[in-house]
């Protein structure tokens, strides 16, 4: 019988998730087009590999067992699965359409949301995927200080300019490679180190998980534009989640360009580029960035249904409430097992994650026994709380509840000094790499 939300007697059966992987694995590679979402991030043997349906803070695996999921779509999903405004909204517009051979109203009404949202935004644009936006932010950057070097600090897509920056760069041109550059969040010294006449921009995550100290966010915005660079910020997890704005609104600073996706419409594929409009109008005529599903309407009816609910619903404060609860808890259990030299959670409470230091074995194999437990008792985990505002009190209570229950699990598994005979799957792989230095 397949799994619940429980304290399960048993490990997820998962049988048939395993059965299309092997089908995948013989016509796809690799076999994820997201690469979070992969077999390599979940542990093999014992992670469910497809999901069927959600519901809610809830999702069924193709073998029908129900977990809590804290991945939620790896960011998108920042108001629950098949909610019902959005997917009103949705239904209401595929009746009328899709995709059309002129503009579409909601082209503009969206922007206009968007606007009235994020600060500075003088300007809108409308794309597709987080990588869409970070790359036209960059172009527009070259074009208008006439300038090639771009500064990088975060995750910020696949594309040429900065994957160039990563170990995963075979396919990119020498010449391509040679106009990145890395540095070090909350390390100024590192940003002076590459910043010179060459440099077009620096585009970086305004946070991840770290908080920025010693005025760091300002002091990059000075640096950049006493070197005659833009600022960009790559807000695709900030945006619509730590504050309605964003990372602007909530440090309280301005980027020249800033772009944004995920959270915007609750799973739907769409993004937005904003800032300056000297900048963003090169578009207008030097500066070529168009794609053909920029004004598909399903996207855009969502936007618009998304951004009303997180406004009316102070959805950002909800967020940040039940992370609070998730974060607290989490460390309170650790110190309670004499863990917390072990394992802590932290990050902005709207999104934390869990951490193993080491000291108590392979911080991958800690992370994949305590993945393999807490999937036994019903929650889809990944080592992070990407918290939306359909987490109940009841989700959040249960959760730690389930913690509390794999903590002497893990306990154990340390005082024996094998955890990895603990494991019932793979051991995790590492998580990507930003950059190479």
């Amino acid at each position: 019988m397949p799994n619940t939300v429980s304290l399960n007697a048993d490990y997820p059966p998962i049988a048939k998730s395993l059965e299309i992987l092997a089908k995948a694995s013989q016509i796809m590679h690799p076999v994820t087009q997201t690469l979070a979402k992969g077999p390599g991030q979940w542990s093999r043997g014992v992670a469910p590999v497809y999901l069927e349906r959600g519901k809610g803070s809830h999702v069924w695996d193709v073998d029908g067992n129900e977990y809590i999921d804290y991945t939620m779509g790896v960011g998108p999903i920042s108001l629950g699965y098949c909610y019902d405004r959005v997917d009103a909204a949705i239904r209401e517009q595929l009746e009328r359409g899709i995709t059309f051979s002129l503009m579409h109203r909601l082209e503009y009404e969206a922007a206009a949301a968007v606007q009235q949202a994020v600060p500075y935004a003088e300007s809108v644009r409308i794309s597709k995927t987080g990588c869409d936006v970070t790359s036209a932010a960059v172009r527009l950057a070259r074009a208008y200080t006439g300038r090639d070097a771009v500064v990088c600090c975060g995750y910020h897509g696949w594309h040429d300019w900065y994957i160039a920056s990563t170990p995963r760069n075979a396919g990119i041109p020498q010449a391509v490679r040679q106009l990145t550059r890395t540095f070090s969040y909350n390390n100024l010294d590192s940003l002076r180190a590459v910043l010179d006449k060459d440099v077009a921009c620096v585009i970086l995550e305004p946070v991840v998980f770290e908080a920025p100290r010693d005025n760091f966010l300002h002091e990059v915005a000075r640096l950049t534009r006493e070197n005659g660079s833009l600022l960009i910020f790559d807000e695709m997890w900030t945006g619509f989640r730590l504050a309605i704005g964003g990372a602007q609104e909530y440090f309280g600073i301005q980027a020249d360009l800033a772009c944004f996706s995920k959270a915007v419409a609750n799973g739907m594929p769409i993004s937005f580029l904003t800032g300056r409009k000297d900048i963003i109008s090169q578009g207008e005529r030097d500066v070529f960035i168009f794609t053909t599903f920029g004004g598909e309407a399903l996207s855009l009816a969502a936007t618009l249904a998304t951004i009303a609910e997180i406004r009316e619903k102070n959805v950002p404060a909800y967020l940040a409430k039940q992370g609070k609860k998730l974060k607290e808890g989490y460390n309170a259990l650790a110190a309670r097992f004499g863990l917390q030299d072990v394992t802590q959670c932290s990050g902005f409470d709207c999104r934390t994650v869990i951490n193993f230091t080491g000291q108590g074995g392979d911080p991958l194999v800690l992370k994949t026994l305590m993945q393999q437990e807490m999937l036994k008792r019903g929650v889809l985990w990944g080592g992070f709380h990407n918290l939306s505002f359909s987490h109940t009190d009841a989700d959040i209570a249960y959760t730690l509840q389930a913690y509390e229950d794999a903590f002497p699990v893990l306990k154990r598994a340390i005082e024996s000094g094998k955890p990895e005979t603990f494991l019932r799957g793979e051991v995790l792989e590492m998580v990507f790499r930003k950059t190479k230095y």
